[in-house]
């Protein structure tokens, strides 16, 4: 909510007069600096998540991967107290190592999920962990609002508000510490390899077999490109509020605020319509009303608060999880073709947020063109009754 508006306001501090910052002596438009850094946090996941992956798959200790992901995370967030006034290549720099930190902790995570339901409840039991996850963020949000309206938007209270952030996470990643416990892995490591070499090894034979899955790989194409349209909206929504709207930090924060408890009975709802019209419909459906979501964004006149949190509200269709693989996010990296190359070359964030409408076209028709249940079984894995 805070960090996209923030680095933005740190990048143009520290820009010239021509209003671009030179990281590694390449210019960019100080507006598009937090956009390339999502898309660079994105475009190391793709090298990093699928490894972490099939570690956590080979491992008989995941409580440990688990908290050393989040625990780094969360050092990572609170270092944001350290940021000063023109520091956006310290502010970058942390905020792509704790995005891929939160990215491999939900890998890690979700990779319990397999093991603790069968086929017909993991998108039940995934939208209730989205639901109550919600929640949770909505709470950590209350106070950070609380704080702003209290003390002020300036930066040193935004970096206060990272700073509790970060406490938070840590202090909540307990819980899952306590109550998950290690099982078996799902797959051995070969005699004589630590599951650091499996892993490197799996994700090798995964991409020279791949070929031989076709409907897997059409499935995994259309999820990367619908999935990475929605990160990215998400990770943009503030910024494109205060830079193109013009909206205050205290109206976006009521504006996510609303949304967070408005999610909890969307994922809730999602996860009870996918059990009964099937998960592959509901993802179509939700892929409409996202497309919705963007086009009203794009007309949205400046200075219009309730709109924009009307539309914040309508846009909690977050797709149900059901993958030929296993229950994990892959990352893509169509996202760094996107929004904050339109934005270095229009300087308009509106043409970039309606660029994005490709991601859920293409993904729309890639998944309406996969036989969903032959491509689960292809993969060696059980679909549930319903698809």
């Amino acid at each position: 909510m805070f960090i996209g508006p923030y680095l933005t306001s740190v990048a143009k501090a520290a820009a010239d007069s021509h209003g671009r910052v030179h990281p590694l002596g390449i210019s960019v438009a100080a507006g598009s600096y937090y956009p390339y850094l999502v898309s660079l946090s994105v475009f190391l996941s793709v090298f990093a998540l699928p490894v972490i992956g099939a570690i956590a798959d080979r491992s008989a200790h995941r409580k440990r991967l688990l908290a050393l992901a989040a625990y780094t995370g969360a050092a990572i967030t609170c270092g944001f107290a350290a940021i000063p006034a023109k520091g956006y290549l310290l502010g970058g720099a942390l905020f792509v190592l704790a995005n891929i930190a939160l990215s491999a902790a939900s890998v890690v995570y979700n990779s319990f999920l397999s093991q603790l339901v069968d086929a017909d409840r993991r998108d039940a039991t995934s939208s209730l962990g989205w639901a109550i996850g919600y929640i949770g963020g909505g709470l950590n949000l209350v106070l950070a609002l609380a704080a702003v309206t209290v003390y002020g938007e300036g930066a040193p209270v935004i970096r206060g508000v990272m700073v509790f952030c970060g406490l938070w996470w840590a202090a909540f990643a307990v819980l899952p510490l306590l109550w998950l416990r290690d099982r078996p892995p799902a797959d051995e490591a070969p005699a004589g390899a630590g599951v650091l070499a499996a892993g490197f090894r799996q994700l090798g034979q995964t991409l020279r077999h791949l070929k031989a899955y076709p409907l897997t790989l059409m499935f995994l194409l259309a999820f990367l490109v619908y999935n990475d349209g929605i990160q990215t909206v998400i990770s943009l929504a503030s910024t494109y509020g205060t830079e193109e709207l013009k909206l205050k930090q205290t109206v976006l924060a009521a504006t996510i605020l609303v949304v967070q408890f408005v999610a909890f009975g969307g994922a809730l709802l999602l996860g009870w319509i996918a059990s009964r019209m099937g998960a592959w419909k509901t993802i179509l459906g939700s892929l409409v009303a996202w497309t919705a979501v963007i086009l009203v964004t794009f007309w949205l006149p400046a200075n219009s608060p309730g709109l924009f949190m009307l539309v914040g509200a309508s846009s909690t269709a977050r797709p149900p999880c059901t993958r030929p693989g296993s229950c994990r996010a892959a990352p893509a990296r169509s996202r760094q073709y996107g929004s904050p190359h339109t934005y270095q070359v229009t300087t308009s964030y509106r043409v970039g947020i309606v660029s994005l409408l490709i991601f859920f076209i293409v993904g729309f028709f890639l998944l309406l063109a996969v036989p969903v249940r032959r491509a689960i079984v292809a993969a060696g894995n059980t679909p549930p009754h319903v698809l």
